[in-house]
């Protein structure tokens, strides 16, 4: 399954509308990176969205589900973040943000570091919301 029909198939999902070419290309201008195609797959259908209890960052007004806004405020917290991570999820427990870089991989900082925990955002998915 690819990263719309694990949402859409979610009876609970909570979803925004899609966002446009132009809003993805100007929040990868603001952090200065690219998204991996299936953040942009998911960005393109939804915009954002809220699944089993995880607030997925997208193109969005909420301040706290903006990729913009919260990617660049988890890089004031956290200097040895790279640069081609954006946040996929604050996770509000522990201190855990789940990050994704542009080649889709997705990895979770904490005070104990950096980790790689999934290859994809549908894997991060499939292992952590069900």
């Amino acid at each position: 399954m690819n990263i719309i029909e694990i949402i859409k198939n979610n009876d609970g999902a909570i979803v925004g509308k899609g966002a446009t070419e132009k809003d993805i290309i100007e929040a990868e201008k603001e952090l200065g990176l690219t998204f991996s195609k299936e953040y942009r797959d998911y960005l393109q259908a939804f915009g954002s969205a809220l699944m089993n209890s995880h607030f997925l960052t997208g193109i969005s007004k909420a301040a706290q589900m903006n990729v913009v806004f919260v990617t660049q405020r988890e890089r004031k917290f956290n200097e040895d973040i790279p640069n081609n991570f954006y946040v996929i999820e604050n996770t509000g427990l522990d201190g855990i943000v789940v990050w994704q870089d542009e080649n889709g991989i997705i990895y979770s900082s904490s005070d104990n570091g950096i980790k790689e925990i999934c290859d994809s955002l549908v894997e991060y998915l499939n292992k952590y919301s069900a």
